[in-house]
């Protein structure tokens, strides 16, 4: 079996990342608020209901009292099952099975109110990752066996309200991004292994595992429009984060020589993200949610790998598009303690084709189905729980990468991949 898992989890002092991932491309959305999941995300930067505003809208802190802090985790289970229509790549054979997984996705977010109109705060999450994993048999083995991407972000916040209808909010972002990706390598005739048949025989098998990281510094700033008592509306704009990773490259198996490990890089740019929301009261118990997102995703057009000798070791044809994301949600204040939530969201791939899909990222355009449950056991304390239910269009692949030579043919997958996600989040805020 394959899986497919996205990982992270934030802590305040030491902080590890794993999970798994819902969102389109390899973008941690929804996960970062397990208490917007109910609505689909809708008025992500207009609702400012806990100290989560501070990734979404730091405007937003503006509109929470004194010290707040909110955590909560989101599990994802995914499904990624491919049906071969035509691969071709010699001497592998194999679906990979079903790609789903489960994963869990924690945030932590820290406000305080410095004084009646200045707020500063802290957010601590990650805004990208991603790990898809293939057992053998996998036909697809010599494009990707595993990548895995993960990102860790810290965001020191201010805001300061301006007047009764104007706040306006900036972040900094500390960002680390790590990447693993494994395939497997074409070999060349091994006299020990009588059983090749060039180039991937079994037998002779080489894998070739890369590994990168780097840190770099991004920005955010976001503006809160109260237009009336129960109108708002939020702009935020998260910044591109531009990385120029190093590390190494390692192969090993029978065609492994002196030559074939070496230090390596690559340079990636993540894509910026604008986000305008709106929040509308409609008498003492509902309020309807708007919410329309794009994100650059076309900063990835290609990732170039080369060897620190300056040698090209790969080149990753993403063929990104900038994709939109829409969502429209409500809440229904039931009572003085419990709010319920619903809310539905489409949210573009930045895949482009079928050509261009990669078999480490098995994505399309998916629409969201939401329903959550608010509850306020005191003046201080409240629980959010929202569910979703991800409804993804079939992905076909057609991805040839096949060569006349043997060490750059990793062969033709073609098919199509069958996908769906379940969330489920859970969040607790408390204000002091």
């Amino acid at each position: 079996m394959n899986k497919t898992n996205l990982r992270l989890i934030p802590a305040l002092i030491a902080i590890a990342f794993s999970g798994s991932a819902a969102a389109a491309g390899f973008q941690l959305l929804g996960e970062q608020n397990a208490a917007g999941i109910g609505n689909a995300g809708a008025g992500s930067a207009a609702s400012a209901e806990n100290a989560s505003t501070i990734y979404y809208n730091p405007a937003g802190m503006t509109q929470l009292q004194g010290l707040q802090v909110s955590g909560g985790i989101v599990a994802v289970q995914t499904k990624f099952e491919f049906s071969n229509t035509g691969s071709v790549t010699p001497g592998l054979t194999g679906n990979g099975g079903n790609g789903g997984g489960v994963g869990f996705v924690p945030n932590a977010y820290i406000s305080w109110g410095v004084t009646k109109d200045i707020y500063v705060g802290l957010g601590i999450g990650a805004p990208f990752g991603l790990k898809t994993e293939y057992d053998n048999p996998w036909i697809g083995a010599a494009q990707s066996r595993s990548f895995e991407i993960t990102t860790m972000n810290l965001n020191p916040s201010v805001a300061w309200r301006a007047n009764e209808w104007l706040s306006v909010g900036a972040g900094v972002n500390w960002q680390q991004i790590d990447a693993k990706y494994v395939r497997t390598a074409a070999v060349s005739a091994n006299p020990a292994a009588t059983s090749c048949t060039l180039p991937f025989g079994a037998g002779c098998l080489t894998t070739a595992t890369l590994k990168l990281s780097d840190s770099s510094w991004g920005w955010n700033v976001g503006t809160l429009l109260t237009l009336a008592p129960q109108t708002k509306v939020g702009l935020s704009y998260r910044s591109k984060v531009t990385y120029s990773t190093s590390g190494d490259v390692s192969v090993s198996g029978p065609a492994a020589t002196p030559t074939s490990s070496s230090g390596a890089n690559a340079k990636i740019a993540l894509p910026d993200m604008f986000i305008l929301s709106i929040s509308q009261g409609i008498g003492e118990r509902i309020e309807l949610l708007g919410d329309v997102s794009w994100t650059g995703w076309s900063s990835i057009p290609k990732v170039d790998i080369f060897r620190d000798s300056g040698t090209p070791l790969q080149t990753l044809d993403t063929k990104f598009r900038d994709t939109w994301r829409v969502a429209v949600g409500a809440n229904y204040k039931l009572n003085d303690t419990i709010k319920l939530k619903a809310g539905v969201a489409y949210d573009q791939t930045p895949v482009s084709s079928a050509d261009s899909r990669l078999v480490s990222l098995p994505d399309n355009d998916r629409t969201w189905f939401s329903l959550g449950l608010q509850w306020k056991p005191s003046n201080n304390m409240t629980l959010d729980i929202g569910g979703a239910y991800l409804y993804v269009k079939d992905a076909s692949i057609n991805n040839d990468q096949r060569s006349a030579t043997a060490a750059l043919n990793r062969g033709l997958v073609q098919g199509t991949y069958s996908d769906s996600a379940w969330l489920f989040g859970t969040q607790v805020s408390m204000a002091f």
